[in-house]
């Protein structure tokens, strides 16, 4: 797996910063392992998620630290996870490869399943309708039905839809929030990306370097002239 440089992570967030939230995480992992690029869209989900969760332990820490507001008093709720160990709890790979609900088969959805029907506006029973390998057609996707293969397909790829169970220290109101991933390793991405902007700023208007001058700089050195410039 590729280091993170001040380079690539500007490299990086240039290119990903018009893409879709989907693509991002894509991308970073392409950047990681070019190797793996070509076959990232087709892995299930949670395989996918497992890989940002490396990911993101090994660019950035294990720690991952966020926050989400109260759905019943609007406080804020911190939270914290590792990285490493949020991703071996969930067992890593796909219990099954597939899942059957009566005469119905659907193999576990990929990341270019969903890009698809992000981008078509689809309904989520248009996801289940690609991943579906056997059986008649559904007449009707019932809220019963497709709560049942959604049950199934998560049981079967745990990573695949991570939920946390947070509670509030304000009102203590107990929910389930979503973690998605892609979009934290993403904001972690921009953040170094907008703080190596900064340094290049700062130096070049003390120096007058240009940026390969600045990122060719080792942190220490440049850590160090950053200090002698806001000294």
């Amino acid at each position: 797996m590729r280091s993170l440089s001040s380079a690539g992570v500007l490299e990086l967030w240039e290119r990903g910063v018009t893409l879709h939230p989907i693509d991002r995480g894509l991308l970073a992992l392409g950047l990681a392992d070019p190797a793996a690029a070509a076959a990232s869209p087709d892995w299930p989900l949670g395989r996918r998620n497992q890989a940002l969760l490396d990911l993101h332990a090994s660019w950035f820490g294990p720690a991952l630290h966020g926050w989400t507001s109260c759905p019943a008093c609007g406080e804020k709720v911190e939270f914290e996870l590792d990285a490493r160990e949020l991703a071996s709890v969930a067992g890593g790979s796909p219990a099954e490869d597939t899942v059957t609900i009566g005469d119905q088969a659907f193999r576990l959805p990929t990341t270019r399943d969903l890009a698809r029907v992000v981008a078509a506006g689809d309904a989520a029973s248009a996801l289940l309708e690609r991943c579906r390998i056997g059986g008649q057609d559904a007449a009707e996707w019932t809220g019963e039905l497709m709560d049942a293969i959604g049950e199934r397909l998560a049981a079967a790829d745990p990573l695949a839809d991570t939920r946390l169970a947070l509670d509030c220290p304000s009102c203590q109101h107990a929910w389930e929030a979503g973690f998605d991933v892609g979009r934290f390793l993403w904001a972690e991405v921009e953040a170094l990306a907008k703080r190596v902007l900064w340094d290049v700023h700062a130096l070049a208007s003390a120096y007058g370097w240009s940026e390969p001058v600045t990122l060719a700089l080792s942190p220490a050195r440049r850590a160090m002239y950053l200090q002698l410039v806001h000294a």
